[in-house]
């Protein structure tokens, strides 16, 4: 099969994962979502979506630092073709795609070959391939030209050009069954004596079996504490009923959508809090009566404002951390929900502005 063709048809399979560190990629095997545990970040719980799910918060019941390996719980889903770990040994020269999120842009594929089937790192064994790995495809499978998995995408050297390194399948293959064997879901796996153990049963984060300091045991344990304005930024929008876990793009990114109206709100070093509802584009034609309607509507709008970049309307806030407060950045923000979602349909409707296509998450 081409790469084309391999994505179309194993794409329900392909798998977003969201964290406050970063975001990655995740594949269906059985009933697991399979990925990088550093994909995962120590955490347990991630935010999931796909072509057919919905952005949704799973637990990560099983975690291993060594292979650098994580599953993912995957409730009452099965893709129409499922993926299946290649059973045929992986030789220089083969065929490869990897499919993932690089650099936030989703379900790409790339193609390339085998550089070296069998290439050691740290004594484990890994496959070299030249097929272009990138920022968000960890995690990602990395298929043959039968659309098998033959390895999971997990780094690659920083500075070459297409030097990646995918963990192979019968790692996987190995871990799903002792995984599977056990029959329990919260399993650690020590990265000294390998033994799976339940995570109920770490003391001060230290291997029962064989003593040795348990990071990810401490991850888990602690999870994810926002704190100052990010804090502040998510304890608002909880007032506002918003789902702070599915929102969250990163520690200092959120996403928020609201009937039409989709609000961006990022913290930047500086200090400056913006957020952001990209209304529309503007039309070739009523340039003026636009121009000559926001101007007006800005002179009576507090807290927010209208702009324009790159030919699009947006309708912002501003603020600086040291300013915000609870009362006015739920009063600013609340605002910014309600009036995006009107003035969209006002621009749209009265002067012909261009409805804008909602990337997808």
């Amino acid at each position: 099969m081409n790469t084309q063709t391999i994505l179309e048809k194993y794409i329900e399979n392909i798998i977003q994962i969201m964290t406050p560190y970063g975001t990655g990629t995740g594949f269906i095997i059985d009933d697991l979502i399979i990925t990088n545990s550093h994909v995962v970040g120590g955490l347990k719980e991630v935010v999931i979506a796909s072509k057919e799910i919905k952005r949704k918060v799973s637990k990560v019941i099983y975690d291993d630092q060594y292979l650098d390996l994580a599953f993912i719980k995957l409730d009452n889903y099965q893709p129409k073709t499922a993926l299946i770990l290649s059973q045929t040994m992986v030789e220089d020269g083969d065929t490869t795609v990897a499919i993932g999120h690089p650099y936030g842009l989703n379900y790409s594929a790339t193609e390339g070959i085998v550089s070296k089937a069998s290439r050691f790192q740290d004594n484990l064994e890994y496959i070299q391939t030249d097929t272009a790995i990138n920022p968000g495809n960890s995690g990602g499978p990395l298929l043959n030209d039968n659309g098998e998995v033959v390895g999971v995408n997990t780094f690659i050297i920083q500075n070459a050009n297409n030097l990646g390194f995918a963990l192979p399948y019968f790692y996987v293959e190995e871990a799903i069954k002792s995984f599977k064997e056990l029959k329990r879901e919260d399993i650690i796996k020590c990265t000294s004596c390998k033994n799976l153990i339940d995570e109920e049963n770490i003391k001060n984060d230290y291997c029962p079996n064989c003593g040795t300091k348990l990071e990810v045991a401490k991850l888990r344990r602690k999870g994810y504490k926002p704190s100052g304005a990010t804090k502040l930024l998510e304890t608002i929008l909880e007032k506002l009923d918003i789902d702070v876990n599915l929102a969250r793009r990163s520690q200092v990114s959120w996403l928020i959508d609201r009937q039409s109206a989709r609000v961006e709100i990022n913290y930047y070093e500086n200090g400056v809090i913006i957020g952001d509802s990209k209304l529309c584009g503007i039309p070739q034609n009523n340039i003026e009566d636009i121009y000559d309607y926001i101007l007006s509507e800005n002179n009576s709008l507090s807290y927010l404002q209208f702009s324009i970049n790159e030919n699009s309307i947006y309708l912002s806030y501003l603020i600086v951390d040291t300013s915000l407060t609870i009362d006015e950045g739920t009063t600013a923000l609340k605002r910014l929900f309600e009036l995006s979602d009107k003035y969209d349909n006002i621009l749209i409707e009265k002067f012909g502005a261009i409805k804008q296509k909602k990337q997808e998450d």
